[in-house]
């Protein structure tokens, strides 16, 4: 028996160690894709104030100028993100509605039914896109080879997150949820933000409001919208955190939740003194998670990395982080 024991500790010791389990390590982007009338035009890439104009009465200040589109596929087909949250894209199902001289060179002059959206076009066809709940120009884009976003079994899905409306806000949900399901198992809740926009008390109680949708209650019954581990979440916050005080209570709201010693942390730059992103004074575009670390690039703002566009277009810029989870 005692010969048998030692076989044993024997085979064991000689065994080969299990392979160690790689990190879950990719890249993350959310980029508020809109425009606004009021930027100081110049006549670089033939955008100015008469097609900002155009883009205001028509698109929605969505992402829609044929010139920007295709700069902005060359950047994701440079970057090549696993998940990308769009917000202020436009969608193309509104091109109908649009009349014939909505503007040379916007996206509706050579749009089809039938036709990618934007949200796919610029992503290319390795990519699933769902959108939110009553809001096609807020979607989130997943890599094919990355995961697949759980429910939606088509290339496109509208209402394809899971949202809920906040009473006195708006219509349709500013909050979306989606599962990501991994090819070898595993699971990614992703949440995408896109606050209401504004600086009045109410503008500030409805982000607020949009705040503890994502750490409290959804409004779907399943707890807060980011109710599972490991979560990423990501967006056009419309408040900076890091920079403002309890006079905006939806900034506070973000801090009880993320911050030093909270459930949550930010994975971009927040405070004071980081290089600002939106106006060259701000911060309101940003990354969030409970165990996902990792660091960020801002395309314009960080060294060495250049602005999507080589003219004024976009108000705000893409946010880009390698995040992992440790395994």
């Amino acid at each position: 028996m005692r010969a048998l024991l030692l076989l044993a500790v024997l085979v064991a010791a000689c065994a080969p160690s299990p392979a160690p389990v790689e990190p879950l390590r990719f890249t993350a982007v959310t980029f508020n894709t809109g425009t606004s009338e009021g930027l100081p035009w110049t006549p670089d890439g033939g955008y100015g104030p008469q097609q900002a104009a155009l883009s205001d009465q028509f698109y929605g200040d969505g992402l829609a100028w044929l010139p920007a589109v295709e700069n902005t596929t060359r950047f994701f087909a440079a970057v090549q993100p696993d998940v990308v949250a769009f917000q202020e894209i436009f969608h193309p199902g509104d091109c109908p509605s649009i009349p014939v001289d909505g503007g040379t060179g916007f996206l509706c002059e050579t749009w089809r039914p039938g036709d990618p959206t934007v949200a796919q076009r610029v992503l290319g066809a390795g990519y699933q896109v769902a959108c939110n709940l009553g809001k096609p120009d807020k979607c989130l884009g997943v890599k094919k080879t990355f995961g697949a976003i759980r429910g939606c079994a088509a290339e496109l899905c509208l209402d394809g997150l899971a949202g809920a409306r906040v009473d006195g806000c708006g219509s349709g949900s500013r909050v979306g949820r989606g599962v990501i399901d991994f090819p070898d198992g595993g699971a990614l809740t992703v949440v995408t933000v896109h606050g209401t926009s504004g600086l009045s008390a109410p503008d500030m109680d409805c982000r607020a409001r949009q705040v503890d949708q994502v750490f409290v209650d959804f409004g779907l019954g399943d707890g807060p919208a980011a109710n599972g581990s490991p979560a990423l979440i990501l967006g056009d916050f419309n408040t900076d955190p890091g920079r403002f005080g309890p006079a905006d209570t939806s900034a506070v709201r973000w801090r009880d939740f993320a911050g030093p010693r909270k459930p949550f942390h930010f994975v971009t730059a927040m405070g004071q003194d980081v290089p600002a992103s939106y106006g060259g004074l701000f911060n309101i575009d940003h990354v969030v998670s409970d165990v996902l670390e990792g660091s960020c690039w801002i395309a314009g703002v960080t060294d060495g990395h250049p602005d999507v566009n080589d003219f004024v277009y976009f108000d705000h810029t893409p946010h880009v982080c390698t995040v992992e989870l440790p395994r």
